[in-house]
């Protein structure tokens, strides 16, 4: 049984294939792989993966967007040491939700559902899957309450061409160049994990039909040129330029 973990601390991702080993020694811990970026490289190049352990909170962003980037028909067990993040666990393959910190028993109980669910042929374990992420939490909206004087105005967020952070309030614009205030926080609309938003940096979040077009920029970094009107720069870290490439391509 060949697993993957995805853990950017060391020591933590050492424990965690020592208990993994411990409990089942049958296992082969792949890899320990340490980000967003790198964890996408290894899975493009290598598919042949049964399970993958995975952190949520990496150190250039969150193990979703590993998701989003590619194709991944494993059962992941997301690992965190927060629980808000399930319903995001649950759209992308996921089986189990480990909080840490683990033990032996938290991840025996863990593979032991894993195991269980192997025992279905493929379609029937697809089919479970949907089930799982149907019934165990509720689908996320796909509209939000915007205010307009004394209006109130359901707005769908597939609407939003981007969200811009400034001044303590969420700024939206629209593709017909309305613009609102968000009573959500930014990190809202993110954990949402909608695939057509990408989180450039830690101001927008911005819709791919938004996009005319990005330019190489200083240090290996991407700057985004938008088909709406906007006067900041957006600017895409060296480090988010892979994920952001692999998304663009892809949505």
């Amino acid at each position: 049984m060949k697993v993957l973990i995805i853990e950017d601390e060391q020591i933590t991702a050492d424990d965690l294939a020592s208990c993994i080993k411990e409990v089942r020694p049958n296992f082969s811990i792949v890899k320990q792989l340490p980000s967003v970026n790198t964890a996408i490289t290894f899975l493009n190049k290598n598919p042949t993966i049964d399970l993958i352990f995975s952190d949520i909170q990496l150190t250039d962003g969150l193990s979703f967007e590993i998701f989003k980037a590619v194709e991944v028909n494993v059962p992941v067990i997301f690992c965190t040491a927060y629980d808000e993040y399930a319903l995001n666990a649950f759209e992308a393959n996921g089986i189990a939700y480990l909080l840490k910190p683990f033990s032996e028993e938290t991840i025996e109980k863990v593979i032991e559902k894993y195991e269980k669910l192997t025992q279905f042929k493929s379609n029937k374990l697809s089919k479970l899957l949907q089930v799982m992420e149907q019934t165990s939490q509720p689908k996320p909206n796909t509209s939000i309450l915007v205010y307009q004087g004394e209006k109130i105005i359901p707005l769908p967020i597939k609407d939003i061409a981007l969200l811009n952070h400034r001044a303590g309030k969420v700024e939206l614009i629209t593709f017909n160049k309305q613009h609102f205030t968000a009573i959500e926080s930014l990190d809202y609309f993110d954990k949402l994990n909608l695939p057509y938003l990408f989180r450039a940096n830690r101001q927008c979040l911005v819709n791919r039909k938004a996009i005319k077009n990005a330019e190489k920029y200083f240090n290996r970094k991407l700057v985004l040129n938008l088909n709406i009107p906007f006067e900041e720069q957006i600017i895409i870290s060296k480090e988010k330029t892979p994920l952001f490439l692999n998304w663009l391509v892809k949505i």
